[in-house]
């Protein structure tokens, strides 16, 4: 990319840049979503993610109304586990873009938070999944079986997994985007210690609403790790600000000299 004598690329470079990396992020999520519908295809995945309701199909398979359900629940399937193959890449672009304003401390800072990011909404789903999914379940098929017969559809049910696994992955990057805020100087330490009591109401409600199995199990679940992310958000927000006092103490200190 062509700079100026002062070092900083055009502004029409940056916009060329930019065009270059979102090329290669939906490159990545097209890969990675192919490559997941040909793993789904190839393996007996689905039937894997079907054991937490198996049980109370009493020998049965779930069932479809419409010609193209099959297609569609594969191409949701492989859409999650696509998006999560192509995170690290698509992070990585942005990283990419981000990192020549960076100074070395900061680049290995932004390069912790892209494996942070994927490893957070990874154990989310994880959590979403192998956790909070097996306890929904029960509860919510054992609370109508006096007197309704279940008949359940595929398309229901893996669009109910699908959609709990992944509000649990996105909920859980929160440290990430309170680590962000904090890098932009629109959140403080002192901000999110002043309304910690919120953080845990609203980890409570947001717990209840995501999780809509026991009404104890299933939002301690969700409660209880959101709330713990939120006080590891204040300890990477206070090494955020303390990092950007020290640069701007050595900014005034060169300047003064």
């Amino acid at each position: 990319m062509a700079k100026h004598d002062s070092g900083e690329m055009p502004f029409l470079d940056h916009l060329e840049e930019l065009r270059w990396r979102i090329i290669w992020s939906l490159a990545a999520l097209i890969v990675g979503i192919g490559a997941a519908f040909v793993v789904l295809l190839d393996t007996n995945m689905l039937a894997w993610l079907e054991r937490p309701v198996a049980p109370y199909l009493h020998g049965h398979k779930l069932v479809f109304t419409h010609p193209g359900d099959p297609f569609s629940i594969i191409m949701q399937g492989s859409a999650m586990l696509g998006i999560l193959l192509a995170l690290p890449v698509v992070l990585y672009q942005v990283w990419a873009f981000i990192a020549p304003a960076l100074h070395m401390k900061e680049r290995k800072v932004a390069i912790a938070v892209v494996f942070g990011a994927v490893a957070l909404f990874a154990s989310g789903a994880a959590l979403g999944f192998l956790v909070v999914l097996p306890l929904a379940i029960p509860w919510l098929m054992d609370f109508g079986m006096g007197w309704l017969e279940p008949m359940i559809t595929a398309s229901d049910y893996f669009g109910f997994a699908f959609s709990l696994t992944l509000a649990f992955g996105v909920a859980f990057e929160l440290p990430v985007v309170l680590l962000g805020l904090s890098a932009l100087g629109l959140v403080t330490p002192q901000f999110l210690i002043r309304f910690r009591r919120e953080a845990i109401v609203a980890s409570v409600i947001i717990g209840a609403f995501l999780t809509p199995g026991d009404l104890v199990w299933t939002t301690i679940a969700m409660a209880v790790p959101l709330y713990l992310l939120y006080e590891i958000s204040i300890i990477l927000s206070y090494a955020v600000v303390r990092r950007r006092e020290r640069a701007a103490a050595q900014s005034r200190e060169a300047a003064s000299a």
